[in-house]
C-alpha cells in the first residue's frame, strides 16, 4: 500500500481548535487500522470557519475536510476519507472551493500548500526564485524592479516600498540593515502571523533580496510576543535557509551575504509605530522619535535602516521571480498588486482573502464573508484596524483602494475587517477608540496622552446627554487638535473611528439622523 499524504494545519488558529490532537488521534487511528499515513503540518488556507481543515492528497487533488474534530475520525476512516470518500465534512477538492478558488494568491500562494519550514518544499513551488535573480542584478536593478511594480507598504502607511530602498541604497554608511515589523497589533488582523506560520521561508527570501538591494548585511524580525508559534516557525526557517546556502556569508556561492535573527516584542502597541519599534530594538522603552531624520537614513543604531511590515517584505520574492510589470497587473490606480484582507467581527465565514486592489467590501462581507454570523443585517465595518473609520453601508461599494478610501475619510490600512450588526452602539465603540489610544499612547506627545484622555471624558458626557452641543463641537476640536498635532499615526488617527461613527451614526450619541441630504454630502 504507498503512503498516503494528510495535511494537518499547525498554524495558531487550527491548534487553538485542536489541530494537534487531530495529528495525534489520526496517527494513532491510522496504525491501529494497518494504514500507512503521513502527516505534514502545514499552515492554514484562510478558510477559519472550517478549522481544523484537515486535507487529503488523492489522484485528483487535494481533497478538505473540516471543521474536523477527535471524535469525527472513526467516522471519516469508514467513509474512506484517505481516499477521498463522501462524508457530511467534506467540501471537494480544496482548489475548488468558491472561497479560495476565486482569490487571487500571489503573496500567500505557498500557504496551507507546502511544509513552512521545508526548503525542499519552498523551492518546488517556486521558492528563492526571486532571490536567485537578485543575485545577478545590480542593486539598483533589484530597486527598479521593486518600484516599477508599484508595491506600497502593506503595514497600514502605504508608503512607496521602492522609493524607500533607493533612499537607504543611496545613503552610503559601513552598516545598513533590514528590519520587518512583525509586530502585528491592529484588532482583526492576522495576515502576518498567518504567513510567518504558514510560509516564513518567503519572508526570509523578501528581506534577503531587500539587503542585496540596499547594500545590508544583516536584518532583524521584530515579532509580537503574542506570536511564540511564528516565532518557532522563524527560527526554524533561517536555520533551514542557512543550512541550504540561501543566508549567511557567500550566498549560493556569491560574494553577497546576509544573515538574521529573530527579536521578540515588548508588548505595546506603539512599538508597531516603526521608529518606536527601532528604540525597542535597542533595548529602550519604545518611543515614537521625531522625524527627520527618517530612518531610511538614521535608524536603528543611527545608521541606514529598510524597516517594511511582514507582506510587504514576501510580496518582494513574486515581483523579482515574475517582474514588477507582472505584480503591477493587479489592482487599480496606484494601488497596485494584492492585500491580504482579514474578514473577523461578527461574521459567518471569517478567515483571509488575497484579492487585487478595487474589490469592494460588500464584495468581501457577502461573497466571501457570508454576511453576518448573528443572522442580522450589518451595520457597520470598520475597516484598517482600530484607527481605521466605521463605515456605513452606503460606502460598502467603493473600491478597496488607498486613494478611493482617502476621499471618504478613511484608510484601508493592513486589510483588517471588523463587522457589526445592528445591535452596535456605535458611541460606545467612538469611546472605546479614545480610550484604547489613551492605554496605547507612549506619552511623548500631549495631544495624544492628554487628547484622548479628555476624547474620553467628553464622549463619555455626550451619552449622559450633557449640554450636548458645546460637548459635540468640543470632541470635535478635540479631534482637529490630535489630528493635526500628534507625533505619529497613534494620536493622529484616533479621529478617524470618533468622527466615522459621529458623522454616520448620530443617532447612537443623542442627536439627530442622517437625512438623504446628508448622505448625498458624504
Amino acid at each position: 500500500m504507498s503512503t498516503i499524504t494528510v495535511y494537518v494545519p499547525r498554524d495558531t488558529a487550527a491548534i487553538a481548535m485542536g489541530a494537534n490532537q487531530i495529528a495525534e488521534q489520526l496517527t494513532a487511528q491510522a496504525k491501529a487500522r494497518g494504514l500507512d499515513v503521513q502527516i505534514v503540518r502545514n499552515g492554514s488556507r484562510g478558510l477559519l470557519w472550517l478549522e481544523p481543515m484537515v486535507e487529503v492528497q488523492t489522484t485528483e487533488g487535494r481533497v478538505a475536510y473540516g471543521p474536523v474534530q477527535t471524535e469525527d475520525l472513526p467516522d471519516l476512516f469508514d467513509a474512506g476519507f484517505l481516499q477521498g470518500g463522501a462524508h457530511t465534512l467534506c467540501h471537494g477538492l480544496t482548489d475548488a472551493i468558491p472561497y479560495l478558488k476565486n482569490q487571487e494568491r500571489l503573496t500567500f500562494a505557498r500557504v496551507g500548500i507546502i511544509n513552512p519550514v521545508s526548503v525542499a518544499d519552498y523551492q518546488s513551488c517556486g521558492g528563492f526564485e526571486g532571490l536567485s535573480k537578485a543575485l545577478s542584478m545590480d542593486p539598483a536593478a533589484i530597486v527598479k524592479e521593486v518600484t516599477d511594480s508599484g508595491l506600497r507598504g502593506r503595514g497600514g502607511a502605504a508608503f512607496p516600498t521602492g522609493i524607500k530602498w533607493n533612499t537607504v541604497l543611496n545613503t552610503p554608511a559601513p552598516q545598513k540593515y533590514i528590519v520587518c515589523n512583525a509586530d502585528e497589533g491592529d484588532s482583526g488582523t492576522f495576515s502576518d502571523r498567518m504567513l510567518m506560520e504558514g510560509d516564513p521561508l518567503c519572508l526570509v527570501e523578501g528581506m534577503t533580496i531587500a539587503g542585496l538591494a540596499v547594500g545590508a548585511t544583516y536584518g532583524y524580525i521584530y515579532v509580537r510576543s503574542e506570536y511564540p508559534l511564528a516565532v518557532d516557525a522563524l527560527n526554524e526557517a533561517i536555520v533551514a535557509a542557512r543550512a541550504a546556502g540561501w543566508l549567511g556569508k557567500n550566498i549560493q556561492g556569491s560574494d553577497y551575504e546576509f544573515d538574521l535573527e529573530v527579536r521578540k516584542a515588548a508588548g505595546a502597541y506603539i512599538c508597531g509605530e516603526e521608529t518606536a519599534l527601532l528604540d525597542s530594538l535597542e533595548g529602550k522603552r519604545g518611543v515614537v522619535r521625531v522625524k527627520p531624520p527618517l530612518p531610511a537614513i538614521k535608524g536603528l543604531f543611527g545608521l541606514p535602516t529598510v524597516i517594511n511590515n511582514v507582506v510587504s517584505l514576501a510580496s518582494v520574492p513574486v515581483i523579482l521571480a515574475k517582474g514588477g510589470a507582472y505584480y503591477q497587473n493587479y489592482g487599480m490606480g496606484r494601488s497596485r498588486g494584492t492585500l491580504a484582507f482579514q474578514l473577523t467581527g461578527n461574521l459567518k465565514n471569517g478567515g483571509l482573502v488575497e484579492k487585487a486592489f478595487g474589490v469592494t467590501l460588500r464584495e468581501l462581507l457577502y461573497d466571501y464573508a457570508g454576511g453576518s454570523a448573528s443572522g442580522r443585517p450589518l451595520r457597520a465595518v470598520q475597516v484598517g484596524g482600530p484607527l481605521g473609520a466605521y463605515l456605513p453601508e452606503h460606502q460598502w461599494d467603493v473600491p478597496l483602494d488607498y486613494e478611493a478610501y482617502m476621499k471618504i475619510n478613511a484608510m484601508v490600512g493592513h486589510g483588517g475587517l471588523v463587522a457589526f450588526d445592528d445591535t452596535v452602539d456605535m458611541a460606545h465603540m467612538a469611546q472605546y477608540a479614545m480610550e484604547f489610544c489613551a492605554i496605547e499612547s507612549c506619552g511623548k506627545c500631549t495631544p495624544c496622552r492628554i487628547g484622548s484622555t479628555r476624547g474620553v471624558e467628553t464622549i463619555q458626557k455626550i451619552r449622559r446627554r450633557e449640554d450636548m452641543d458645546n460637548h459635540v463641537e468640543l470632541l470635535r476640536d478635540l479631534c482637529d487638535t490630535m489630528f493635526s498635532g500628534s507625533l505619529c499615526a497613534l494620536g493622529g488617527m484616533t479621529p478617524y473611528p470618533v468622527l466615522s461613527a459621529l458623522e454616520h451614526f448620530p443617532q447612537d450619541f443623542g442627536l439627530a439622523p442622517q437625512t438623504e441630504q446628508d448622505l448625498a454630502k458624504v
